[in-house]
């Protein structure tokens, strides 16, 4: 029995703690083996000693409890009619957001000049004060406002890369039109920069430890970050477009 099998047969910690490990030694031209215990099944963390700290937090919630059907269609027509009459917003797209279309540099207060979208601004204000609670901000009797407000469409292949939202405190999307198999909002863990040393994580890693995590996008659903999370949009894979009205709220 070469030294490997032996490991396994006489493992010093229990044979249900702990797997094989196996390696190579380029010194003897052997395989070893070692023990290691396995990654905690998805719960086990409520039985260790250890406390959650500087946690990042998603909100995410349908926007009302009625269906958004009717209000999407609204938005979704008044998006493509921006788009027809948003010469600047195409310039502006062909060169930062090639193959789609966004009125971020153009019309970037939608909420100040479409009653549909001051509508969204109110029903949106409920779900900024409950994630602001969460959050445990102090504002000292002051509201968080709305300062941005804008159309994103991305057509088949369009995608939108890595970024955060500067100078803002609660940012966000609506989603208006999301066909089947278009893509999520991919998260980053702030941290991952200072990771230097860590080891991959476990196949069956938690959400909380994963290095990126997509929330889904779903059509009538509203999703909240803090401002400072870097995220992205992978590339939309499917022939419809993928329409989402973005936001940002302040407190200066």
């Amino acid at each position: 029995m070469d030294a490997a099998r032996r490991a396994i047969h006489t493992n010093p910690l229990g044979a249900d703690k702990v797997r094989p490990f196996f390696c190579f030694s380029p010194a003897s031209g052997r395989r070893c083996a070692t023990w290691r215990r396995p990654c905690l099944a998805m719960g086990d963390n409520g039985r260790m000693p250890t406390q959650t700290l500087f946690p990042t937090l998603i909100y995410k919630a349908p926007l009302a409890a009625r269906s958004a059907a009717a209000f999407n269609r609204q938005l979704l027509r008044e998006a493509a009619q921006l788009r027809l009459d948003d010469a600047a917003g195409r310039r502006w797209s062909e060169t930062s957001y090639p193959g789609g279309y966004t009125s971020y540099a153009s019309v970037s207060r939608m909420q100040t000049v479409s009653p549909t979208f001051a509508t969204l601004e109110r029903k949106l204000a409920r779900h900024v004060r409950a994630f602001a609670r969460r959050l445990d901000f102090d504002l000292a009797g002051r509201e968080l406002v709305m300062t941005d407000c804008w159309v994103n469409v991305m057509p088949q292949g369009v995608m939108h890369g890595l970024h955060l939202h500067p100078l803002s405190t609660i940012s966000g999307t609506y989603y208006v039109q999301v066909p089947k198999g278009a893509p999520g909002l991919k998260f980053e863990d702030p941290r991952l920069d200072r990771m230097m040393a860590a080891p991959p994580r476990c196949r069956a890693v938690r959400d909380s430890n994963r290095p990126w995590v997509v929330v889904p996008a779903v059509a009538g659903n509203v999703v909240l970050f803090e401002s400072w999370l870097r995220h992205e949009v992978p590339a939309n894979t499917v022939a419809t477009e993928r329409v989402s009205v973005s936001f940002n709220y302040a407190w200066f």
